[in-house]
């Protein structure tokens, strides 16, 4: 089945890459379509499988509207969601809901190959990034729960002192102690 470019129209040419076969729209757009798990075998700079599809010859006289929703290549009629491709939000990618390949664009694989010299920058990066959105809520939740675990405590202890015929621990089957 050939597929057609979400960008420009144009029919979608294999190409090998490392242990991938994507498609790309050579001479047209210069875009790149990824089946579901093969982009992530080449959005690091590491990865040198990626090098292959850096250089997607382009016609520059192609226009492509950037902001336009994409229809996904192989799903019919299948509206594409649009995110970014890392923690940096830097590139925006077309993703399929139903299949989950990806399109990018021209010159977006190189961008988000470039965002991190190394691994571990990618790793802390994406560290600070956690713990600056859900950090303080989770640092949050767990003083709530001390706070409401110690003033269990309290009253537990509040509790064998009133009824302390009642409270034998661990022998009760009524009791969460």
């Amino acid at each position: 089945m050939k597929m057609k470019c979400p960008a420009c129209g144009r029919e979608l040419t294999p190409m090998t890459a490392g242990d991938i076969t994507v498609d790309v729209c050579d001479g047209g757009c210069g875009g790149i379509w990824f089946d579901n798990f093969e982009f992530e075998k080449v959005d690091d700079r590491e990865e040198s499988a990626g090098e292959a599809l850096l250089d997607i010859k382009r016609d520059p006289n192609v226009q492509v509207d950037h902001e336009a929703r994409r229809m996904c290549p192989k799903c019919d009629n299948i509206v594409m969601m649009r995110h970014f491709a890392s923690i940096k939000r830097q590139v925006e990618v077309d993703e399929c809901p139903a299949c989950g390949g990806i399109w990018l664009d021209y010159g977006e694989l190189a961008a988000i190959r470039e965002q991190f010299a190394s691994q571990e920058e990618k790793q802390r990066a994406t560290k600070e990034y956690f713990d600056e959105i859900v950090g303080q809520k989770l640092k949050k939740m767990a003083e709530e729960d001390a706070t409401k675990a110690e003033k269990a405590r309290r009253l537990a202890s509040m509790f064998r002192f009133i009824c302390p015929s009642y409270y034998i621990p661990g022998k009760q089957d009524w009791g969460a102690f």
